[in-house]
């Protein structure tokens, strides 16, 4: 069975994020003293005795605000109290109970889903348990005193928690669903495809560029297959960055490449491919991950026969340093294509895993080397032993020689290009180990 979901609600810097992170034992959601900096819902897997469980971080519910920013947030944690098998409100023990933990105790009592309420920032049991008495008047049970900074009273209150899991709560195998990393410069529509692929408001959508700060992951299910995409906050140049926010949006980028078996890099149609969006590429390309680019707001686009042709050479002219990337046009707004998307990352997964039999290998490498001479240098000619494919995700080839500083960057390309002739690796990078032999050992 799939694991319980356990959504940590309340309203904005009550430590709602910091706990998140204690518990998550590493730094996922974005803490800062500032009240609705964690916008969108946060997934982590949370291990506590023998239970796992996912656990949700939602940014904080004001129940009455007009702000477009603050009631998207509202539906978001409305989202995932629903998403929830056990909800975890918290609240803060130094700003005492609010009216509007009232409301939200309200629309928590409204679920019908099990309920732990925490108070937080109890630094000192001593001290503070009589302002945690308070909270009694909630109406929703026991409150626990926890610290989330300190580390406080977390066991007791995860004891608490997982009473309401399933008998039957057991640990999930290894989540083998291909992972897809949603990248590209801020208000390209990452979030807006991302909704269009999974028919629901999943990622918050708005005007404001940067609105998704974290790398959020949505399930989604097409033609029987499943596959995780992770949507990350949008990458701004150096200069911009001008908040904290900004620069662990950028880390949290990098790890959701990190995390990714495919890759789809977003450009603006209507800006076209920048400078910028090859330094986004390039964190894929770097990491030999599968990639597409997906050139989004092409219904914007006025159109002749050759718009296709001009876009796809500028496209291929700023990341001259990933020809093989895979290059589709789309509209997230419209859904032009998205169906697309799926087959190409079906194709680049299989790419990306590729494996060629070594004796297959080494008659295309004698091939190519019949057919262009290796490079000299001062009368001594490269000498190529042999070639053999050591890993996938990247397909990575090692090729033994008999002097590592004759093999030129060119002669390299030389080769990968003659490999890719014969077996494509479509939307893949593949990576090339020079190792130096005697030719005794050969």
């Amino acid at each position: 069975m799939s694991k319980p979901v356990v959504a940590i609600v309340g309203r904005p810097n009550v430590g709602k994020s910091t706990l998140f992170n204690s518990l998550a034992g590493e730094r996922i959601s974005i803490v800062k003293d500032t009240p609705g900096v964690t916008r969108d819902r946060i997934y982590a897997d949370v291990t506590w005795l023998n239970y796992n469980f996912t656990l949700i971080d939602t940014g904080g519910i004001e129940p009455d605000s007009a702000d477009v920013i603050l009631s998207q947030m509202r539906e978001q944690a409305e989202i995932a109290i629903a998403t929830a098998d056990v909800i975890m409100f918290i609240t803060d023990v130094r700003q005492g109970l609010q009216d509007s933990d009232m409301r939200v105790a309200d629309m928590l009592r409204r679920s019908h889903k099990p309920v732990v309420l925490v108070v937080n920032k109890v630094d000192s049991f001593e001290k503070f348990m009589p302002d945690v008495y308070e909270f009694y008047n909630l109406g929703i049970g026991e409150p626990h005193p926890v610290s989330a900074a300190s580390m406080l009273g977390l066991g007791d209150m995860l004891d608490e928690v997982v009473k309401y899991f399933p008998e039957d709560a057991v640990s999930e195998e290894e989540d083998d669903r291909p992972k897809v990393a949603i990248i590209g410069k801020p208000n390209v529509g990452k979030s807006s495809l991302i909704n269009k692929l999974a028919h629901e408001d999943r990622v918050i959508v708005s005007d404001i560029a940067g609105t998704t700060r974290d790398a959020i992951d949505t399930d989604i299910t097409y033609d029987g297959r499943e596959y995780v995409f992770i949507d990350t906050a949008g990458l701004r140049r150096k200069n911009k960055i001008k908040e904290e926010i900004e620069r662990y949006s950028i880390i949290r980028a990098v790890t959701a490449v990190e995390r990714a078996d495919v890759v789809i890099i977003v450009i603006d149609a209507t800006e076209g491919v920048t400078e910028q969006d090859a330094k986004i590429a390039g964190i894929a390309h770097d990491r030999g991950k599968g990639i597409i680019i997906a050139v989004n707001k092409w219904d914007a686009i006025e159109k002749d026969n050759t718009t296709v042709k001009k876009h796809t050479e500028k496209i291929r002219q700023v990341l001259s340093f990933m020809p093989y990337a895979e290059i589709l046009f789309i509209s997230a707004k419209s859904g032009q294509r998205l169906n697309k998307i799926f087959e190409l990352i079906d194709i680049v997964l299989e790419n990306n895993s590729m494996r060629v039999a070594t004796g297959v290998l080494n008659e295309i490498v004698a091939e190519a080397v019949a057919m262009q001479q290796p490079p000299t240098d001062k009368g001594k000619r490269l000498k190529i032993y042999y070639v053999t494919q050591a890993a996938v995700k990247p397909p990575t080839f090692v090729i033994f020689v008999n002097d590592k500083n004759l093999m030129h960057f060119s002669y390299t390309r030389y080769l990968e290009n003659r490999i890719r002739d014969t077996f494509g690796f479509r939307g893949t990078a593949l990576k090339f180990i020079v190792r130096e032999r005697k030719e005794k050992e050969s």
